[in-house]
């Protein structure tokens, strides 16, 4: 059984940084890609980063660019992303999610529960 677990949400003061972990368990974790995707209050779900299985790709939604770092521990069975200089825009609920092959498609078949993100002063 896949199972996708995130933490390290929080709430942070608008510039502060937080660190997403997603532990895996239940699949070969270094045969796919995986992928961050985010739901705002109200809003519909946004995709904000997606890693290769190696590790050697990473993509990531405009805003994200330049504050967020998508990598992983394939020996560990994880995925962190590091988000920098957080806006309140950023403010979400923060899912992690396996890809149906090792290159990142977008096409997640498996989420984990997710982790708040609430950026405020």
């Amino acid at each position: 059984e896949v199972q996708l677990v995130e933490s390290g949400g929080g709430l942070v003061q608008p510039g502060g940084s937080l660190r997403l972990t997603c532990a895996a368990s239940g699949f070969t974790f270094d045969d796919y890609a995986m992928s961050w995707v985010r739901q705002a209050p109200g809003k519909g779900l946004e995709w904000v980063s997606g890693i290769s299985w190696s590790g050697a790709i990473t993509q990531y939604v405009e805003s994200g660019k330049g504050r967020f770092t998508n990598s992983r521990d394939n020996a560990a069975n994880k995925m962190h992303l590091q988000m920098n200089s957080l806006e309140s825009e950023d403010t979400a609920v923060y899912y992690c999610a396996k890809d149906l092959s090792g290159s990142v498609q977008g096409r997640l078949n498996d989420w984990g529960q997710g982790t708040q993100v609430t950026v405020s002063a």
